[in-house]
């Protein structure tokens, strides 16, 4: 393994949800300890289950690993963190300020931003001379911090005041304002991230498309604040040997070969290695052990019948369509994850329900080549649109800067200026998009892929958006009135569907997508469960094995998450064009297929 050689003191692995970190970190700290190695692993991670992979209990304390002499283990809680974090902020002012005012707080220190704050808050300590790590030869990360929290940590210290007084606008900043160390130890935090002899950053990705490009936003984002030395690991590549006749297995191999032929020329320049797909899952020390090892033509010890397509409780998305189209317009928002396939999803659905003559708008914020791309053609009643990030950020700035701004002096304005290059800036400029498109679907259906997340629509409610300004003006005045954010809340004008895999880590984070939903007052109306090997009905041992695997998490979702739930089978075809996106939901001029 090319990240493994001459490996320095610190390690850390990023990648999106879903894609192996924790495994591969496991696997990492494993093989060092058992080269005589002291080694520390430390997850970051909300879901961590480093604990169930080594079979022992973890918590927020140093843990020895008793099978594996040289290893401990330290899980650090982030939301345990990040509450505290709120209580220290909160707490002084409570019975001080107006109950609202306090509320603002609470809900703009509710979001991810805190969390990220509130965890490298937590695990400075153990880059910057800390006397917890000093025995150790390597401290391994499971959840690096995101260029997002990076770019945080590097804006001046002076806006604190400067947002307090109300100067500022919404971004993101607000969770920064209880950090009372001294900014130093977080600036030599950062310098030692940055740092090649004493730091790696391995990204992690799977072997398809849209995992390849969210390593590519990561490596450029990460290389543009001084990250320049990256690895690249590919987990998951599906074996030529293990392809066994199936069809699917071989239609697998292609779209990976595909893939990795076609990554981003910045990407295919890291140094770079491949992990081949593993039938089991990985957990236990033996399991550890074979994740770095190819095993040629791997057969299950025993055989497997193939897994029934059928799961009680799901249907089909083509079923789900149906349910939508039965409103005949309205608000459709395809939620979640990078990677899990949202934009085809949405294509779909907006392609299935325009080939039934209703007039269809289909609006993203993804990459326009992207969508283009996956649909590879028109349709009639079908309009397309894309909004662009940075074009709408830099809009909203210059709003700012020429309302708010026009009154500060050189250096409140300076300081705006930093406040509006925030992350949190595009999110909300990205929605004040969205909003502009909503009234549409009073009329005819929208559809909108990359939704605003619900951290952004709470921190927009409790900044006195326009959404609070016309509710205290209209409630005066009698008059009936419906606002952007009333529209997304209310489920006879809004069906937010939630995209999860059958995985532990997507389903995870989806259900955290659905939690920040409620808390924002919008209850999803269905999950889609995409590319599911149980309902593609596969041959080849290793697939049935995998398929196998999905069981647990698709209960799961249908038993505690969600109230409706599409399963889609994994596509042994890219779903690129008019007539594959029309077979995965449904095409109205022949029988839909039968719900699974």
């Amino acid at each position: 393994m090319n990240f493994l050689q001459q490996p320095p003191r610190f390690l850390f692995f990023t990648g999106k949800g879903g894609v192996g970190k924790t495994s591969i970190a496991c696997a990492t700290a494993l093989q060092l300890a058992e080269a005589g190695k002291r080694v520390l692993l430390v997850s970051t991670d909300p879901a961590s289950n480093i604990g169930q992979v080594f079979d022992v209990v973890i918590g927020n304390h140093i843990t020895a690993v008793p099978r594996v002499p040289n290893l401990s283990a330290l899980e650090i809680d982030p939301e345990a963190a990040a509450q505290s974090y709120r209580d220290r902020l909160v707490g002084p002012v409570r019975g001080v300020l107006p109950d609202a005012v306090v509320r603002s707080i609470e809900e703009q220190l509710s979001g991810a931003c805190t969390t990220e704050i509130a965890a490298f808050d937590e695990f400075t300590g153990l880059l910057v001379d800390s006397a917890q790590t000093a025995a150790f030869h390597h401290v391994i990360f499971d959840t690096a911090p995101t260029g997002h929290t990076i770019r945080l940590l590097q804006l001046p210290g002076a806006w604190s005041g400067f947002l307090e007084s109300g100067k500022g606008d919404a971004s993101c900043l607000g969770p920064l304002a209880g950090l009372e160390k001294n900014r130093s130890q977080y600036a030599a935090a950062v310098k030692a991230l940055a740092d090649p002899s004493s730091t790696r950053l391995v990204l992690v990705a799977r072997a398809q498309r849209s995992a390849l490009r969210e390593a590519e936003r990561t490596r450029s984002e990460l290389g543009n604040l001084g990250f320049a030395r990256q690895y690249l690991v590919i987990n998951g590549v599906y074996p030529q040997s293990g392809i066994a006749g199936d069809e699917l297995a071989q239609a697998l191999v292609n779209r990976e070969q595909g893939a990795l032929a076609q990554m981003p020329a910045g990407l295919a320049a890291l140094p770079r290695d491949l992990i081949a797909l593993k039938p089991f899952n990985l957990v236990g020390l033996e399991s550890l052990r074979m994740l770095f090892r190819d095993v040629p033509g791997f057969v299950l010890s025993a055989p497997m019948a193939t897994p029934a397509p059928a799961v009680s409780g799901t249907q089909s998305l083509a079923a789900l369509v149906e349910q939508i189209a039965a409103d005949g317009h309205g608000l459709v928002m395809v939620m979640g994850k990078g990677g899990v396939g949202k934009t085809t999803l949405a294509a779909a659905i907006a392609v299935s329900l325009a080939k039934r003559g209703m007039p269809v708008y289909l609006t993203t914020s993804d990459p326009a080549a992207h969508l283009a791309a996956t649909l590879e053609g028109t349709v009639d009643h079908l309009d397309v649109s894309r909004i662009d990030p940075h074009a709408e950020s830099e809009r909203y700035r210059q709003h700012v800067l020429q309302t708010k701004g026009a009154k500060l002096d050189a250096a409140g304005r300076a300081l705006l200026e930093e406040d509006l290059r925030s992350p949190c800036t595009e999110e909300i400029a990205v929605f004040q998009a969205f909003s502009r498109i909503i009234r549409e679907a009073g009329r005819k259906f929208v559809v909108m892929d990359t939704a605003p997340t619900g951290h952004t629509l709470l921190l927009l409610d409790a900044t006195g958006a326009y959404h609070r300004d016309v509710v205290r003006q209209m409630d005066a005045s009698g008059l009936h009135y419906t606002t952007p954010m009333m529209q997304l809340q209310d489920p006879q004008q809004t069906k937010v569907l939630i995209v999860t895999l059958p995985e532990t880590t997507p389903v995870l984070e989806a259900a955290v997508l659905q939690r920040d939903l409620r808390r924002a007052g919008i209850e999803p109306w269905a999950w889609i469960i995409n590319a599911s090997l149980s309902a593609a009905a596969p041959r080849a041992p290793l697939l049935v094995q995998r398929a196998a695997n999905e069981a647990g998490h698709i209960d799961v979702v249908v038993r505690q998450h969600a109230s409706r739930t599409a399963l889609v089978a994994l596509q042994r075809q890219e779903p690129v064009g008019l007539e594959r996106l029309l077979d995965l939901a449904g095409n109205p001029a022949r029988p839909a297929p039968a719900a699974p």
